[in-house]
C-alpha cells in the first residue's frame, strides 16, 4: 500500500506544479490587462481618486463582501500603514449601526467585481444621502455600484484562475494590486518618508530597521577615542578597556583623523608595533555614517564593507559609534 500511495504521489507532483504554473499565468495576464488599463481611461479615473483620497479632511472607509471584503481589509492596513488614515467597515454590520462610524468627510471605498453586491445597497445609500465621496472598484463601469460612485475605477474583464471561472483569484488579485497601487500613490503624493513609516511601524524587525544611529550609538566616555601621535601601546590598552575591537583616533581639534581596527593591528604586527604611533597603523578614511541614517542601511554597510563597527560622525567629529553586535541587539540584523 505504502509503494502504490507513493506512486500516486509523484505522478500527482508534476500535475501539481503544471497547475500551480497556470494559476500563476492566468493571474499575471490580468495584472497585464489592469497594466494597460491604467495607460487609457482608468488611469484618468485613478489619478482623479488619488487627488481626492489625497485631500480628503476624513478617513478611507474601505467595504466589501466576502473575497472583495479580505481584500478590502488589506487595502485599509496598507493605506493606515503608509499616511492614510483608513479601516475596513463590514457591508452587514454597516446595515446593524456600523454605519455610524462614517462622517460626511470621510470617504467610503467600494470593492466589487460585478457591481451588484446587494449588502452593499445601504452604503451607497448612505454615502449618497449624506455627500460622503463613494470611490469604486468593479469590473462593470454600468453597474449599480459603478453608476453611483464618484469616481469609478473600472478594472478589465479577466479569466478567473479557477478551471470552473467561479472561485475569485485573478479578480481578488488586480484588486489587491490597485490597491497597493493607490496606497502607492498617495504615499508619494504626502511626502511620506521612511521616518514617517516608523511612526507605525514601531515592533518587529520592520521598527528596528527603520530606527536610527543615534537611537542604538555608544557615545562619550564609551567611545574609544585617542589623540594622534598617541603610542599603539596606549591605543591598544584603550581598544581592549572599551571592547570594540577598534581605536578612533582624532586630531588636536577633535576631528576624526583614522581608526585603528584589529584588522590594521595584525596587518602591522611585528617587534616594534608597540612603538608605533597610532599615524603609522591608522586607516586614513575610515567607513562613517551619519547620526540619522537608518539602521537597515547601517546593517547593509556592515554586511557589503565587511567592517564590524561604524564610527558616527558629525560636522567631521566622531559622535558614536556603533557596532555589529548593537545592530544585532536592537534586532536589525
Amino acid at each position: 500500500m505504502r509503494a502504490v500511495t507513493d506512486t500516486a504521489r509523484n505522478e500527482t507532483a508534476p500535475d501539481a506544479v503544471a497547475c500551480a504554473l497556470r494559476t500563476l499565468a492566468t493571474e499575471r495576464d490580468g495584472l497585464d490587462a489592469l497594466r494597460a488599463a491604467l495607460g487609457g481611461p482608468l488611469g484618468a479615473a485613478f489619478a482623479d481618486a488619488v487627488e481626492k483620497l489625497r485631500a480628503l479632511p476624513g478617513r478611507v472607509i474601505v467595504t466589501g463582501m466576502g473575497k472583495s471584503g479580505h481584500i478590502g481589509r488589506k487595502i485599509a492596513a496598507t493605506l493606515a500603514s503608509t499616511g492614510t488614515a483608513a479601516y475596513y467597515v463590514h457591508p452587514g454590520e454597516a446595515s446593524h449601526g456600523d454605519l455610524g462610524m462614517i462622517l460626511s468627510q470621510d470617504a467610503i471605498l467600494a470593492l466589487s467585481w460585478s457591481g451588484e453586491t446587494s449588502e452593499l445597497s445601504d452604503l451607497i445609500a448612505y454615502a449618497k444621502r449624506n455627500g460622503v465621496t463613494l470611490v469604486a472598484f468593479t469590473s462593470d463601469a454600468g453597474s449599480t455600484l459603478g453608476r453611483a460612485a464618484d469616481v469609478c475605477l473600472a478594472l478589465p474583464k479577466a479569466r478567473e484562475a479557477c478551471p470552473n471561472g467561479l472561485a475569485p483569484t485573478t479578480s481578488t488579485t488586480m484588486q489587491l494590486a490597485l490597491g497597493d497601487a493607490l496606497a502607492v500613490a498617495l504615499l508619494e503624493a504626502r511626502g511620506f518618508t521612511a521616518q514617517d513609516f516608523r511612526l507605525y511601524h514601531p515592533g518587529g524587525k520592520l521598527g528596528a530597521l527603520l530606527k536610527q544611529a543615534k537611537d542604538i550609538m555608544h557615545r562619550g566616555e564609551r567611545l574609544p577615542l585617542v589623540a594622534t601621535g598617541t603610542p599603539m601601546s596606549e591605543a591598544l590598552a584603550v581598544q581592549s578597556d572599551k571592547s570594540f575591537g577598534c581605536a578612533i583616533v582624532v586630531d588636536a581639534a577633535g576631528r576624526l583623523a583614522g581608526i585603528v581596527t584589529d584588522g590594521d593591528v595584525r596587518r602591522h604586527m611585528g617587534n616594534d608595533l608597540l612603538a608605533r604611533s597610532v599615524d603609522e597603523v591608522m586607516t586614513r578614511k575610515p567607513l562613517t555614517i551619519a547620526p540619522d541614517i537608518l539602521l537597515g542601511e547601517a546593517l547593509e554597510l556592515v554586511e557589503t564593507r565587511k567592517v564590524s563597527a561604524l564610527v558616527v560622525v558629525e560636522e567631521g567629529r566622531p559622535v558614536g559609534l556603533v557596532h555589529v553586535l548593537d545592530l544585532l541587539r536592537a534586532g536589525a540584523a
